[in-house]
């Protein structure tokens, strides 16, 4: 069984790849020949990008950078990214729009409900830039956001790890893989922070299940979407 319509949360730590920081084309190739696949079963796919390779707003604040100001760069990231995206999916035969949730005409669509639905009713990939286009919110919560307000069926969250532990597997050896979890357990256990808990807290809140996953292993991101057993599902 598969999903009709799938949300990919892509971190700009991923769109890096091999590098410690900027863009890497030869994954946002990658990623364009795996997404093919899911468009191939008629599954319709929502893109939304971080911008921490390029801009986390968080670290830009304070020596007279405020707050409000670092989150509109780290928005300002997440645009570069999804521009970057949109022109290597075209290139490799993936049709694709880069919707902006800030306002720059200039170089992406503004995103609009009806117009991102048009888009994905005729195929194309929507990559969403911008987060929500307010501070104080981070990708993942703006993930969930637009998950739920693109009536998708789940989010298909990518993280460089196979679901979630019961502890950081990057410093402890003997961290256990959990199949799966109610978003409530994601949401009171401290030891779970693969994604923010107000994102966790809204999907679980909306019933809207999340697959904690790594999308880039080979074929990951067509099983996620044709519900097929990886990595982590979190569930009310």
């Amino acid at each position: 069984m598969s999903y009709k319509r799938v949300l990919l949360k892509i971190s700009g730590e991923q769109l890096a790849g091999k590098h410690d920081g900027g863009f890497d084309a030869e994954t946002g190739e990658w990623l364009a020949n795996e997404i093919k696949q899911i468009i191939a079963e008629n599954i319709q796919v929502v893109i939304m990008v971080g911008g921490g390779n390029l801009a986390r707003g968080a670290q830009w604040a304070g020596h007279g950078i405020r707050r409000v100001t670092a989150d509109q760069i780290g928005m300002l990231g997440t645009m570069m990214n999804a521009l970057a995206l949109n022109d290597i999916f075209e290139a490799c035969g993936l049709q694709s729009r880069c919707l902006s949730n800030i306002f720059a005409e200039q170089v992406s669509e503004p995103f609009v409900h009806r117009l991102a639905e048009k888009h994905l009713e005729k195929g194309r990939v929507v990559i969403v830039a911008g987060g929500i286009g307010r501070p104080y919110i981070t990708t993942d919560t703006a993930a969930v956001s637009l998950g739920l307000e693109l009536s998708c069926d789940v989010v298909l969250k990518a993280t460089k790890v196979d679901g979630v532990f019961d502890s950081d597997p990057m410093t402890n050896p003997n961290a256990r893989k959990l199949d799966s979890l109610t978003g409530n357990e994601a949401v009171t256990n401290p030891s779970i922070k693969v994604m923010d808990k107000a994102a966790l807290g809204m999907a679980a809140d909306h019933h809207l299940p999340i697959i904690v996953f790594d999308a880039l292993k080979e074929n990951n991101i067509f099983n996620a979407a044709y519900g097929k057993p990886v990595g982590t599902l979190i569930n009310s």
